[in-house]
């Protein structure tokens, strides 16, 4: 079934660019958000169908130790932050101020 939908230039624009970027057509961009609004796709239940998946699989244990699990350390954002600040000051003769 075909469906026209009128979209102001500004918004055509954005949807374009955004289908651009994801590799694919405007109207698979906008099947998949319509898919995602009637709740067809659930971003959140597909990554906990995977999970369950992945959980079976033979070599599940070295992927988690490997790629890291619960037990991981947690990535410390604000360390990383202030690090990545630090440097960006330093490469462009900033001070700390």
């Amino acid at each position: 079934m075909a469906v026209s939908v009128r979209l102001d230039p500004l918004m055509e624009k954005e949807v374009e660019l955004s289908a651009k970027r994801q590799g694919i057509t405007k109207t698979q961009f906008i099947i998949a958000a319509l898919e995602r609004a009637l709740g067809r796709k659930d971003p959140y239940k597909l990554l906990l169908e995977v999970k369950g998946e992945t959980a079976l699989q033979p070599q599940a244990k070295q992927w988690q130790e490997t790629y890291g699990g619960e037990g991981a350390e947690l990535y410390d954002t604000e360390q990383s932050r202030q690090t990545m600040i630090a440097k960006l000051r330093a490469k462009h003769g900033l001070s700390a101020d």
